[in-house]
């Protein structure tokens, strides 16, 4: 397999044997590629431009500058690197703060293997991986924080059908080639769409318009493509 159709992996964790645990799992995907490991936030980013991964797994919690500050740093300078936060806490207020540092999604440390490949894989996609009793929880977390003063509604007026089609079609997990041909429009089209309801309902990135539409009650936690 030539390296260009490897999902490139940076470690990022305090605790050796995590990190020694994910590499001897994810090392036996036969599409993965493990291009450094970093025991704190400062670390990461001292390594970051030499192994330049697409896809990062990130510890919340660690000393110095904690996975949350780190996330920003990384996206600030390489935004095209996709994040997915590591935690052991459904209710710890540093996931909510990941969020809009802009992970791509989030998973408990606890979680199937096999789920956590799944969640890689969607990342290097540009979709998003929500774990779902998180999800349950930042839905009622994040809800008076997107907008406030109960103006939720009066915002989803303001979406156009062919918007609000899109928006529940990027909550349920599709991509955007996915939702191109459901729709049967072009994908610079879907991504146009995409940026108007971002711009329209004060919201950032994916994960946020996921969670904005479970707190609405626009789709099912059931409906999500996890």
């Amino acid at each position: 397999m030539d390296d260009h159709r490897f999902i490139n992996i940076l470690l990022v964790d305090d605790h050796e044997m995590v990190r020694e645990g994910l590499v001897v799992f994810l090392s036996t995907q036969a599409d993965f590629k493990i291009v450094g490991q970093a025991s704190s936030g400062y670390a990461a980013l001292e390594i970051i431009e030499v192994t330049l991964p697409d896809v990062i797994l990130m510890d919340l919690v660690m000393p110095g500058i904690d996975g949350v500050e780190t996330t920003l740093k990384i996206k600030a300078a390489y935004p095209q690197i996709e994040i997915i936060a590591l935690t052991s806490f459904i209710d710890d207020e540093k996931v909510v703060s990941a969020i809009k540092a802009g992970v791509s999604g989030y998973v408990m440390k606890d979680v199937n293997p096999l789920i956590l490949a799944e969640a890689i894989r969607s990342a290097a996609r540009g979709e998003i991986y929500l774990d779902p009793a998180a999800a349950r929880f930042l839905a009622r977390k994040m809800r008076p924080e997107f907008l406030g003063n109960g103006e939720e509604k009066s915002y989803i007026k303001t979406l156009t059908n062919r918007e609000l089609e899109v928006l529940k079609y990027v909550a349920r997990g599709l991509s955007n080639q996915e939702i191109s041909e459901t729709l049967s429009i072009s994908i610079k089209t879907v991504k146009v769409h995409f940026g108007k309801i971002l711009q329209k309902l004060n919201l950032e990135n994916r994960v946020q318009a996921v969670l904005f539409a479970l707190s609405q009650e626009l789709i099912s936690l059931d409906e999500i493509n996890i």
